[in-house]
């Protein structure tokens, strides 16, 4: 047992974004408000993030709920409970 070697798979080991980084990203794209392609948001974020771990946020975003990714860029669609609250008390009962 001692002889045996444990390789692993380099293709599962993958880098996982911070949690700074997400919220970073998530800042900037509720901040732009419109349509913005990915290079737009590269360029928009404060700090540097690799292609792939902002693809994996990207990602993560749309699983939630919080933004749409189509062909022509992405948009922010997620909105915060007071803005929903305040959208509910302005509209017409039914």
């Amino acid at each position: 047992m001692a002889s045996e070697t444990i390789q692993i798979n380099k293709e599962k080991v993958k880098h996982s974004p911070t949690l700074n980084t997400v919220l970073m990203v998530e800042e900037v794209l509720k901040n732009v408000g419109e349509l913005i392609t990915v290079a737009e948001l590269k360029r928009k974020l404060p700090k540097k993030v690799m292609h792939q771990t902002l693809i994996e946020i990207l990602d993560y975003l749309q699983f939630s709920g919080k933004i749409i990714i189509g062909t022509k860029g992405i948009l922010w669609i997620f909105t915060e409970r007071k803005e929903l609250e305040a959208m509910i008390n302005r509209g017409t009962e039914l």
